[in-house]
């Protein structure tokens, strides 16, 4: 379709001024500062903290209107207010109490489907109903909650009146006839159901909640588009202009949300699959998401595509379009993998089949899932440079003698008993002994976790009215995902201990260990040997059967662990931003890379490694059992954006992505990128507004990312 399809005049003017960010005319800053006093003074507690925002929130939000919309909506107060100050937030947590974050509802992907059915209207009777069984119980918790789950929706309604009646001032009639019925009732037409998941994901914003997730818009959305093709009140190419302005809507406010950079704001859509049922999921919606894509060029929303080995070509073809026009995705997950993996975690079937992602590309099911899925990290690169400090410093002490002993002393305990004899085994034992440690203090570390509340979030979210407690007392699933970074570092840096140390005996451990603490000073060859040792991505065995090793003991460092909310921690493969993060605490690592160069982002290769091509990238990275660490973090790859200059240049690397698929990886995400054109950005930024990047599971322009990470980016391996 998309070839025979021009963009209206109307969508491209509301793109162009969009954009432009012609809607910072409307914003304004409000203080809030003597709400949180008086919080403070009044001693309110969380759940009426949360409520009241929420309404004081909307209370000064002013009705705007960008010329020529037919989708409404928009921020006009910058700031959304402070519910706690940074004291009693301290104060919590010195009492043994952990957030995760901030400490509210993030990372979350609402149940929409049912409220967009049946209007907000139904979710006020029910928490009437409720109410009078709560009352007639005693039940004061419940009682709170549903009253200021009430004022909530209260709020959201009062200010969409307040939208209609200034749509209806200014002779928007279709605006105002739209708003007289959602999100208050169900919606009728697949415009209406837009409008409506416009003001309620746009009400969880403001509420406090951030990285919300938009989720599988194909699938809850589909009957409206559907019924409103087979009546004829649409055709697709009006479908499609209706669906662009959504997305474009998308766009308005996201410079306002919640992100450690520029785009890193979590609107991210689920497509295709399959269904509940078990049936294939890609449908014309999800086609015509995207198209849509394709011709806006917008970073938001993140579009996810669900495939297995089934999965026609085409589909993936379909994918790889976007990645040629240069947006970084969409991100592909692999239902093969993914869905026996969650219910190996305790996900029931038919949840697990309707995944999607929480903001990056950690899995959960929406609705559902109150999972905290990046609620930390393992360093994998700190964790072996503490391992080789640990035997080195056995090597140097030399201790020899030491009396048996009846109970197992560790691996470090037996290089102690043989001196200076330690052998690669040994660091393989240290280095997954001291990975142990770090899961095991992270698991201590969120033996206590609490989530501030979110009434309005609890509203539309699964069971929370008929529990009549607010999600963050927890959801049908309440499990914290880890990330492990530096995979790829860390690999390299053991093969090069392997062969520089044990096999070539260039230098000590000891030695070595001193190298990386003045960036290889003195020892050129030292650092050139490391760089040539081998390296995982280039399907050489030496490096991938410890990639294996490493990942196979990862997926299983916290089985039997559970966090108080009764979930599990779930491992995974991504970094998020500590790819960044996690190398201000460690020098120079032995696979040649040098103190305060980040590592690859998530799933990838190292950076600056010579590797054979993209198939063995695949090859490499597909040869460890992902399921066990299925908590998300996809294969990165970065391929030169003159290998879509090619005919069949969209097909071959659609066959990449399917072969990835068959060959059991997880998640990928592919980077059409030019160095050079990446390096005149960071000079000439002005010349280059539009240009798009994958950071590590979002896109975002790449004028408007820090250096460090503009830097990480040129950096990674072309293709």
């Amino acid at each position: 379709m998309e070839g025979n399809v021009k963009m209206t005049e109307r969508i491209k003017s509301l793109l162009d001024r969009t954009f432009d960010k012609e809607q910072a005319k409307f914003r304004r800053d409000v203080d809030w500062k003597p709400l949180l006093a008086r919080f403070v003074a009044e001693g309110v507690g969380d759940e009426a903290r949360a409520r009241i925002g929420l309404s004081e929130m909307l209370k000064a939000e002013r009705p705007a209107f960008m010329e020529g919309e037919r989708i409404s909506f928009l921020r006009t107060v910058k700031q959304i207010p402070d519910l706690h100050t940074d004291a009693e937030m301290d104060a919590r947590r010195a009492s043994g109490t952990a957030f995760g974050e901030k400490g509210v509802v993030f990372n979350l992907t609402a149940d929409f489907a049912p409220t967009i059915r049946d209007g907000l209207g139904a979710r006020l009777a029910e928490i009437d109903a409720r109410l009078v069984t709560c009352r007639a119980a005693g039940d004061a918790e419940g009682v709170e909650f549903l009253e200021n789950a009430r004022l909530s929706v209260e709020a959201v309604l009062d200010l969409v009146a307040r939208y209609r009646a200034e749509a209806e001032k200014r002779g928007l009639a279709e605006i105002a006839a739209t708003l007289a019925h959602v999100p208050l009732n169900g919606a009728r037409t697949f415009h209406e159901a837009l409008q409506s998941l416009r003001i309620l994901h746009y009400a969880m914003w403001c509420e406090g909640e951030y990285h919300c997730g938009i989720g599988r818009i194909d699938q809850y959305l589909f009957p409206y588009y559907d019924a409103d093709i087979q009546a004829g009140r649409l055709t697709e190419e009006t479908a499609l202009e209706e669906l662009e302005e959504f997305f474009i809507a998308c766009n308005r406010d996201s410079d306002l949300y919640i992100g450690i950079q520029q785009g890193d704001n979590g609107q991210s859509v689920m497509l295709g699959g399959v269904t509940r049922e078990g049936k294939p999921a890609f449908n014309a919606l999800s086609r015509l998401c995207l198209t849509a894509c394709g011709e806006l060029k917008l970073v938001d929303p993140k579009i996810n595509l669900r495939v297995d080995k089934s999965t026609p070509l085409e589909i993936y073809e379909a994918g790889t379009e976007l990645t040629a026009k240069g947006l970084g995705f969409p991100q592909y997950a692999n239902d093969d993998v993914v869905i026996p993996a969650l219910e190996k975690w305790g996900y029931e079937t038919e949840d697990a089949r309707d995944y999607s992602v929480a903001a990056c590309w950690e899995f959960l099911v929406p609705g559902c899932g109150m999972d905290i899925n990046n609620i930390d990290a393992v360093s994998f690169v700190g964790a072996l440079d503490a391992a080789l400090r640990n035997l080195a410093k056995c090597a140097r002490d030399e201790v020899v003698g030491l009396p048996e002993r009846s109970e197992p002393e560790g691996p470090q305990g037996a290089a102690r008993r043989r001196g200076a004899e330690v052998s690669f085994e040994d660091v393989k034992a240290e280095f997954q002994a001291e990975v142990q440690r770090r899961a095991d203090a992270l698991v201590e570390k969120y033996s206590h976790v609490e989530i501030l509340p979110g009434p309005f979030v609890s509203v539309i979210s699964k069971d929370c009215i008929a529990k009549a407690r607010d999600i963050c007392k927890g959801a049908k699933y309440n499990n914290f995902g880890i990330h492990g970074t530096g995979i790829a570092v860390a690999v390299d840096s053991l093969a090069s201990v392997r062969e520089l140390v044990f096999e070539k005996k260039l230098v000590t451990l000891t030695e070595l260990v001193s190298l990386l603490d003045t960036d290889f000073a003195g020892r050129d060859d030292v650092r050139a040997a490391a760089k040539a040792a081998p390296k995982m991505g280039n399907a050489d065995p030496k490096a991938d059967e410890l990639a294996k090793w490493l990942i196979g003991f990862w997926g299983h460092a916290f089985d039997g662990k559970r966090n108080d909310r009764g979930g599990i921690f779930r491992p995974g493969t991504g970094s998020a931003m500590y790819y960044i993060w996690h190398t201000r605490d460690v020098p120079a690592s032995a696979d040649g890379r040098l103190k305060g160069e980040p590592f690859s982002a998530n799933y990838a290769p190292s950076l600056d490694v010579p590797v054979k091509g993209p198939v063995s990238v695949v090859r490499s990275f597909t040869e460890p059992d992902l399921g066990p660490v299925c908590n998300g973090g996809p294969l990165t790859i970065e391929i030169h954006d003159s290998a879509f200059s090619m005919p069949d240049g969209v097909e071959k690397v659609a066959h990449l992505v399917k072969f990835f698929i068959e060959r059991g990886g997880h998640q990928m995400q592919i980077n059409t990128i030019n160095r050079e054109t990446l390096k005149d950005a960071q000079v000439h930024p002005e010349r280059h507004r539009h240009l798009i990047v994958r950071v590590w599971g979002w896109s975002g322009y790449f004028i408007e990312l820090d250096k460090c990470y503009q830097d990480q980016i040129i950096k990674r391996v072309e293709l």
